[in-house]
């Protein structure tokens, strides 16, 4: 018997909404659309939710398909939920590739920023009209000793929403072939 339509059988597990609107997007330009397919991109509200979301939808709950993305700082808070959700043991970043949970070096916003380059994302922030807010953040004092990397990832967490808004923003201007590794495996999985 087949799936009805628009029935989950996979969902995946992310931190927060800017790693939402960057799969979505991905998925989006991939010529993907994740709900028919029967994917749903779930915000958990922080790493520190995730053994609660697999609880919910893995092996002891609805038992769907899982996948998930995360930032390298958040990866105990993932490997300690997985091995409690009896999907392995003394696990490792390899192992929770191999179970569809991929991720990010330091941030996605960082994995953005390295796929566009700094020129790329400058222009990206300019066409969204903001290049003049990011020039008085990159002359704060506590920014100048900074790299423009770090200036950009700082900018990007200023504002609420921002992180969503250039997620979205920087994922639709990658080329076709520039998609951060963690969000094109993680989209692969699923």
């Amino acid at each position: 018997m087949g799936r009805e339509p628009g029935a989950t059988r996979a969902v995946i597990l992310v931190e927060g909404l800017s790693d939402c609107r960057a799969l979505e997007t991905l998925a989006r330009r991939r010529g993907r659309d994740l709900s028919s397919e029967g994917v749903r991109v779930v915000s958990m509200g922080g790493a520190t939710n995730v053994g609660r979301f697999l609880e919910r939808f893995g092996p002891h709950g609805l038992d769907l398909r899982l996948a998930g993305l995360c930032d390298a700082a958040e990866q105990r808070h993932f490997l300690r939920g997985l091995e409690r959700a009896g999907l392995g043991r003394g696990l490792t970043r390899g192992d929770m590739a191999e179970l569809g949970f991929h991720v990010c070096d330091r941030d996605l916003e960082e994995e953005l920023i390295r796929a566009l380059g700094v020129a790329r994302v400058e222009q990206v922030v300019a066409e969204a009209g903001e290049l003049r807010s990011f020039r008085a953040l990159q002359n704060q004092p506590a920014q100048r000793g900074r790299s423009v990397e770090q200036q950009l990832r700082r900018f990007m967490g200023t504002r609420s929403g921002r992180k969503s808004r250039y997620a979205r923003l920087l994922v639709d201007a990658l080329a076709p072939a520039d998609a951060p590794a963690p969000l094109e495996r993680v989209l692969e999985g699923v």
